[in-house]
């Protein structure tokens, strides 16, 4: 089998980049259907509280990274939000995404590894993450990278399929 290298370029951008926006509504769009039966046999109340837990607040959003293809095209997103009182010295890993043709190529870890980098140089001693028991790959990515399970915590705690990881990061 032939070997293959791809080449991105990973950048910093604002929260509201054009190029950021629609990568997260790929994103949803791809990961909504995949969970919308978790809220059927959920209250109405219920059901906003976990909408409001997935919900982030861009003024809590402390970098946003983009990266693209040789071609310039844009590829994958993430980013980190500083969660306030309570996470003192941590920072979440929120929103990371792989377009599917650049997916097995190495790129979410570049992603990672970037996200790392960011964090610590800000001074955070971890990063802390949710995902969803419908994301293996996702799982798979952040346990490879040395992510361990942590308890679920705010404001997923009424997520019962979450996952969530952390990793010390500082330098």
């Amino acid at each position: 089998m032939p070997e293959t290298t791809a080449v991105w370029t990973i950048e910093t951008v604002p929260w509201d980049d054009d190029r950021a926006s629609a990568l997260r509504l790929a994103m949803d769009a791809e990961l909504t259907p995949r969970y919308a039966d978790r809220l059927d046999d959920v209250s109405e109340d219920i059901a906003a509280r976990i909408g409001e837990a997935l919900t982030v607040d861009p003024a809590a959003i402390v970098a946003t990274i983009v990266a693209t293809d040789a071609e310039g095209r844009p590829v994958a997103h993430a980013a980190l939000r500083d969660l306030g009182d309570g996470f003192d010295g941590s920072l979440e890993v929120k929103r990371v995404y792989v377009e599917p043709t650049a997916r097995g190529t190495g790129l979410s870890r570049a992603l990672m590894a970037e996200l790392e980098r960011i964090a610590a140089e800000a001074g955070a001693r971890r990063l802390i993450l949710q995902t969803g028991d419908r994301q293996p790959d996702a799982i798979a990515l952040y346990e490879r990278l040395g992510y361990t399970p942590i308890p679920i915590y705010p404001p997923y705690t009424e997520i019962s399929f979450s996952h969530c990881f952390a990793k010390n990061v500082a330098l």
